[in-house]
C-alpha cells in the first residue's frame, strides 16, 4: 500500500509543462511516479536527438558529392562548408548551455526539434541548381549547426530528469544514441539519393559525373528525408515532454565559470568529444583527398559512417562500464591509447602514402579513434556530475557548457586539417599537434581525478 507521499502524482503548470515536484534520489517517489516520467523524457529527447546529429552532419555528406554534381568549389571550400556546422554548433551549444533552467525541457527541445527543419528544407533546395552561390551553403551550412547545439540542452536536461546511480547509464545511452545520427546521416545518404524518394514533389535529378561513371542522382533526398520525422517527433515533444522545477536565471548560472573544475572538464571533453565530432566531420573528405587520386580510389562514404557508428556504439555501452568502474580511469586509458594511435599514423605514413595498399591502417587507425573517443565521451559524462555533486545544477550546466566547446571539433577540426593538407600536402602536423593536446588532456586528467590522493575522484 502506497502512503499519500509515494500516491501523490506530480502536476505540471505554465507552457514549459513544469512540474510541481521532483526528488529521483528519493526511491519512492521514482518507483511510483519519478522513473515513468524519466524514461519517457528520456526516449523522446534521445529520437530527437539522432535526428539533431543527423541534421548536423548532414554537410560532411553533402560536400563529398557537390563537385561530381558540377558544384566548382575547391578543397579549401569544401573544407569550410564540412567547418561550419561546427562553428555553429559550438557557438550555438553556448546558448543552449542555460536555456532549459530558463524555459524548460519541453519548449527548448520541442522548438529546437522544428527548428531543424530550415537546414534541411534549404540544403534540399541549394543542391538542385549548380549556380548556387559558395556564400548560400555557408549560410546554409550554418544553420544545419543547430543539430549540433541542441545538445547542451539534451543532456543538461537528461541530469536533472535522473538520480546519480544511473547518470551514467542514461546520459550514456542518450548521447551515445543520439551519436547515432552521425552514421545514420553518412550511411543512409549513398543509398536514399540514388532514386526519386518523393516524386516529382521533392525535385529532379542532377547528373552525377565521376570518371568514367555516369548516372542521376537525387542529392536533395540526404535532406529532405529527415523532414516529416522532424516534425512528428517535434510535435510530441511539445505535446508529451515535462520540465524539472530546477530554474535560475542567466546571471546565477554563470558561476560555474569560478570553479576551475569547469575549465578542466572543459579539456578533456575537447579531447574526447571534440575528437569525435571533429573526425566525423572531416573522414570522408580526408579519404577522398588522401588515397583520392590513386587508381580504383575508395568510395568515402561507403567507409565514413564506420567511425561514427563504432564511437556511438562504444558511448552507449562503457555508459554502463562507467557507472560501474568510475569514469576518470576509463578517461585516462582512452587518451593514453589516442595519442599512441595518433603516433601510429604519423609514423607508419598512412597520412601521406604512396599507394592504396596503406589505406587499410589509415582507416583502421581513424576507427581506433573513433573508438576510444566514444569510451571517453562515455566516461568523461559520469565524471562531470561527479565533480559537480554539490550542486546538481551546477552539474548539469558543465555538461551542457563542455558540450558547447567540444562541439567547435568539426569547425576546428576540418578546417585544421585543410589548412595542414593545404599547406604541406599531408594532415601529419595536425595529428602531432592533436596527440600533443591529448597527452595535455591526459595529465589533467590523471592530476585532479584519477591518481592516488587527487582532488575530485571521480
Amino acid at each position: 500500500m502506497r502512503t499519500g507521499a509515494e500516491a501523490e502524482e506530480v502536476q505540471t503548470s505554465g507552457l514549459g509543462g513544469w512540474l510541481s515536484r521532483w526528488e529521483p534520489e528519493n526511491a519512492a517517489f521514482w518507483r511510483h511516479t519519478g522513473g515513468k516520467i524519466a524514461w519517457r523524457t528520456l526516449t523522446l529527447t534521445t529520437i530527437s536527438l539522432i535526428l539533431s546529429f543527423a541534421t548536423w552532419f548532414a554537410m560532411s555528406v553533402l560536400v563529398v558529392r557537390l563537385p561530381a554534381i558540377g558544384f566548382r568549389f575547391d578543397t579549401m571550400q569544401l573544407f569550410w562548408l564540412a567547418a561550419m556546422p561546427g562553428l555553429a554548433g559550438g557557438t550555438l551549444r553556448i546558448v543552449h548551455t542555460f536555456l532549459v533552467p530558463i524555459f524548460g525541457t519541453r519548449l527548448v527541445i520541442g522548438v529546437a526539434t522544428l527548428l531543424k527543419l530550415i537546414p534541411c528544407i534549404g540544403l534540399g533546395i541549394a543542391v538542385q541548381d549548380p549556380m548556387t552561390p559558395f556564400w548560400m551553403f555557408m549560410v546554409l551550412a550554418f544553420s544545419a549547426g543547430m543539430g549540433g547545439g541542441d545538445f547542451s540542452s539534451f543532456m543538461p536536461s537528461t541530469s536533472m530528469f535522473f538520480p546519480k546511480r544511473l547518470q551514467g547509464t542514461a546520459l550514456g545511452v542518450q548521447a551515445g544514441v543520439g551519436n547515432f545520427g552521425v552514421s545514420l546521416s553518412q550511411f543512409v545518404s549513398p543509398w536514399i539519393i540514388g532514386f526519386a524518394l518523393f516524386g516529382t514533389l521533392g525535385g529532379g535529378a542532377q547528373v552525377f559525373r565521376k570518371a568514367a561513371v555516369t548516372k542521376d542522382i537525387w542529392l536533395q533526398n540526404a535532406t529532405y528525408w529527415y523532414v516529416p520525422l522532424l516534425i512528428l517527433i517535434g510535435v510530441l515533444c511539445l505535446g508529451m515532454l515535462r520540465s524539472v522545477p530546477i530554474k535560475a536565471s542567466f546571471r546565477e548560472q554563470l558561476d560555474i565559470f569560478k570553479n576551475k573544475h569547469t575549465w578542466f572538464c572543459t579539456a578533456t571533453y575537447i579531447m574526447t568529444f571534440g575528437s569525435f565530432s571533429g573526425f566525423a566531420a572531416a573522414f570522408p573528405l580526408m579519404i577522398q583527398k588522401i588515397y583520392g587520386n590513386f587508381p580504383n580510389a575508395p568510395d568515402p562514404l561507403k567507409f565514413a559512417f564506420l567511425g561514427p557508428l563504432i564511437g556511438s556504439a562504444t558511448r552507449v555501452f562503457f555508459g554502463f562500464v562507467a557507472d560501474k568502474t568510475g569514469g576518470a580511469i576509463l578517461t585516462q586509458v582512452a587518451g593514453v591509447a589516442m595519442v599512441v594511435v595518433c603516433g601510429v599514423m604519423v609514423f607508419t605514413g598512412v597520412l601521406a602514402p604512396t599507394s592504396l595498399e596503406q589505406f587499410p591502417l589509415f582507416v583502421g587507425c581513424m576507427l581506433a579513434l573513433f573508438f576510444f573517443s566514444g569510451i571517453g565521451n562515455a566516461s568523461t559524462f559520469r565524471q562531470f556530475p561527479i565533480i559537480f555533486s554539490h550542486s546538481p545544477r551546477q552539474g548539469a550546466q558543465v555538461l551542457g557548457w563542455t558540450g558547447a566547446v567540444a562541439a567547435y571539433g568539426p569547425f576546428a577540426f576540418s578546417l585544421l586539417i585543410g589548412s595542414s593538407m593545404t599547406r604541406t600536402g599531408s594532415a601529419t602536423p595536425f595529428f602531432v599537434g592533436a596527440a600533443v593536446f591529448y597527452l595535455l588532456a591526459v595529465g589533467i586528467n590523471w592530476w585532479f581525478y584519477t591518481r592516488k590522493g587527487c582532488e575530485c575522484p571521480s
